[in-house]
């Protein structure tokens, strides 16, 4: 395990709409697994076995992000992104970590664990509460949240990830000569607006080619989780 310091329009348009769609996200709510990994990491490649095994359970929705802050062993990322990192950086307080390390897995935004150990995170799946906030409905180019009660609020994030498994290799620092195998790799992450509270909505960008779509209702700062779906 590696570790390293701190671094730093509407629901009310379309009633019908939002009367059917999330009793059909409410059946599809799953647990958010989201791993923080990096190729220039010796000890992530067991952890990234594990998501793409969490990725095949319908209940839960596995995420893969992809961090820099390794980069500097003789190996960039290729999928890494400052603002995967900066997300993993925010966690940690409200996780009570010292700093981000990897591999890192957390479940719903509230409860963490080392990635390479699968019946740890397995138990830690099981022994989390299920999300519990706003009705969501997802459609092409729009999400709409649904009303709940109001206790700070919560950020609406958008994730747009590959659902394949991608096997990159790696010619140079710590996993030098390996082929390492990713699943549900986040390509793009995006803050799309505040949820008060009351039923609202956003407009999703373009769909992406070959990429899916996730839309997570989050406390800010690192907290918990509400709802989540994916397409």
């Amino acid at each position: 395990m590696k570790y390293r310091g701190i671094i730093k329009t509407t629901l009310l348009s379309s009633l019908t709409v939002a009367a059917a769609l999330p009793a059909v996200a409410a059946e599809r709510t799953p647990t958010v697994v989201e791993l923080f990994t990096s190729q220039g990491c010796s000890s992530c490649p067991p952890a990234n076995v594990n998501l793409i095994k969490l990725s095949n359970r319908s209940d839960v929705l596995a995420l893969s992000f992809s961090v820099t802050y390794w980069d500097y062993l003789g190996w960039k990322d290729t999928y890494g992104k400052p603002e995967f990192t900066q997300r993993q950086v925010t966690y940690e307080p409200s996780l009570h970590q010292a700093g981000p390390y990897t591999p890192q897995m957390v479940v719903n935004g509230s409860a963490t664990a080392v990635g390479n150990s699968l019946p740890e995170i397995q138990q830690l799946i099981s022994e989390t509460p299920p999300l519990n906030g706003p009705a969501l409905a997802l459609s092409r180019d729009r999400i709409e949240v649904g009303a709940g009660p109001e206790t700070g609020g919560a950020d609406v994030w958008l994730v747009r990830y590959d659902p394949q498994i991608e096997a990159v290799p790696v010619a140079r620092g710590e996993n030098t000569g390996s082929t390492l195998q990713h699943a549900h790799v986040v390509r793009r992450l995006e803050r799309l607006g505040h949820w008060s509270g009351e039923m609202t909505s956003f407009t999703l960008p373009g769909q992406q080619p070959g990429l899916k779509t996730a839309v997570l209702v989050q406390r800010p700062n690192g907290g918990a989780i509400l709802s989540a779906i994916t397409d």
